[in-house]
């Protein structure tokens, strides 16, 4: 469909004209508003004069509730579908809506008697293995999907479906990568997919590249809630809070009531219009990451590095708060190690004691006595393992924590008091460590 036919469509119009209903229809009406989501407000008012149509038919039903599904209404186009025509499309969309309200069993009964009516197999295959990944059972949704052949595996819905189980299983992550590759080589536009590969970039701090893959998520139709979510707080970060705003209202366009969209919603706007120097921020978050930088990074000699050592000093940062003449009262450690230690600061636009006024965290110890080995062994791992979200990681930098360990230390109102790091954040961080058996210090 071209730009030009965009530009002209009445996608209203269509969706109430059409006599027929089908695949191919929903096919269109997803790429219409994919390529210019103005169309958005099309469908819904069409489906505004659908509900308001006490004549309508059991077929129109069909189409009404399809369409409603679309717009994010699933309860709504559940109830619409269980009173439709009872045909194959109906019985599919009925099933998918089972699954967005969380309903896996029901999910997995309607993909059966879709099938059963003649709705294409191989997809009510695909429908089921993802209602079986969402309910734990991994290997089950995998045995599904390695029964699927021919032309189906070549779609990108299967790889796509095939990429999120693999992710889930030890060891097969680079095979999951490198399935949703090919599912986006596929459809450009599939949003499972570009989502998929933009978590993983996340998860690796590769910033730029999960920002264009989350962009890529977002422009397609239907869109996660979870590509719009990540990618309104990264656009916060880099001071974009219009763009924030904008992902946002899609998620309320279609759930209005969505709880955390509705606290990201009302963060964004109230910091949008706040006057901010944003430059000054990720100048400070830059700092941050290099004040959290080991001395064992940098190639000093072996008599300055044991100086450090014996002085407790691991970071950059530790370096900074120690004046010259702190390090030349330590034994052994004399102007030539002085003279090395001014250089590797230089280098990095930075002065011994240029932060002396700043102490470091007086966060109490934690009480290991009672954890085992394995448990102690926990809180060494580095924060990158919790696989936090955005807005939560960047506070992790932010306030200079690199451990678990470092982490429990802290308290909720610690952690409030970051920018950006809100109480949808904090419980975010509680339930990961409460997967780990841990909790935060005055929890």
């Amino acid at each position: 469909m071209s730009e030009v036919e965009l530009e002209v469509l009445d996608l209203k119009q269509m969706v109430l004209a059409s006599n027929s209903f089908g695949p191919s229809d929903v096919a269109e009406i997803r790429q219409a508003i994919t390529e210019n989501y103005g169309h958005f407000g099309e469908l819904r008012d069409a489906v505004n004069e659908m509900e308001q149509d006490d004549a309508l038919t059991p077929a129109g039903k069909t189409k009404m509730g399809v369409c409603q599904f679309m717009l994010g209404r699933f309860k709504d186009a559940s109830e619409t579908l269980s009173a439709a025509d009872g045909s194959a499309m109906a019985l599919f969309y009925n099933a998918r809506c089972q699954f967005e309200l969380s309903s896996f069993d029901g999910a997995i009964e309607g993909y059966e008697q879709a099938k059963t009516s003649g709705y294409n197999e191989d997809q009510c295959k695909i429908g089921i293995a993802e209602a079986k990944r969402y309910q734990g059972k991994i290997e089950e949704a995998m045995a599904i999907l390695d029964d699927i052949f021919g032309p189906a595996e070549q779609t990108a819905d299967y790889m796509y479906q095939r990429a999120a189980t693999a992710a889930q299983i030890g060891g097969r992550m680079e095979e999951a990568i490198n399935l949703y590759q090919r599912a986006v080589s596929t459809d450009e536009n599939h949003a499972g997919a570009l989502f998929g590969l933009a978590l993983e970039n996340d998860r690796l701090g590769n910033d730029d590249e999960a920002l264009r893959l989350y962009e890529r998520a977002a422009k397609a139709f239907p869109t996660g809630i979870g590509a719009l979510i990540n990618l309104g707080v990264m656009y916060e970060d880099n001071g974009q809070y219009d763009k924030a705003q904008l992902c946002y209202k899609r998620i309320l366009d279609c759930h209005p009531d969505h709880p955390r969209t509705q606290l990201y919603m009302k963060d964004a706007s109230a910091t949008g219009n706040m006057l901010y120097d944003e430059e000054a921020q990720r100048r400070n978050d830059r700092l941050a990451q290099t004040l959290n930088m080991p001395v064992a990074n940098f190639e000093l000699s072996v008599r300055s590095r044991n100086c450090l050592q014996k002085m407790g000093i691991e970071t950059i940062g530790d370096l900074t708060r120690h004046s010259e003449q702190e390090l030349l009262s330590s034994k052994n450690f004399g102007e030539t190690s002085l003279v090395e230690i001014r250089e590797m600061l230089s280098q990095k636009g930075l002065s011994l004691g240029q932060f002396a006024g700043e102490k470091k965290s007086n966060d109490p110890p934690v009480d290991t006595s009672h954890m085992s080995p394995d448990e102690q062994a926990l809180l060494e791992r580095p924060i990158a393992d919790l696989n936090l979200s955005v807005r939560a990681r960047k506070c992790m930098t932010r306030l200079q924590i690199n451990s678990i360990g470092e982490l429990i230390r802290k308290t909720g109102d610690d952690m409030l008091e970051c920018k950006n790091f809100g109480v949808t954040s904090l419980n975010e961080v509680r339930e990961k460590l409460g997967d780990l058996g841990l909790k935060m210090r005055g929890d």
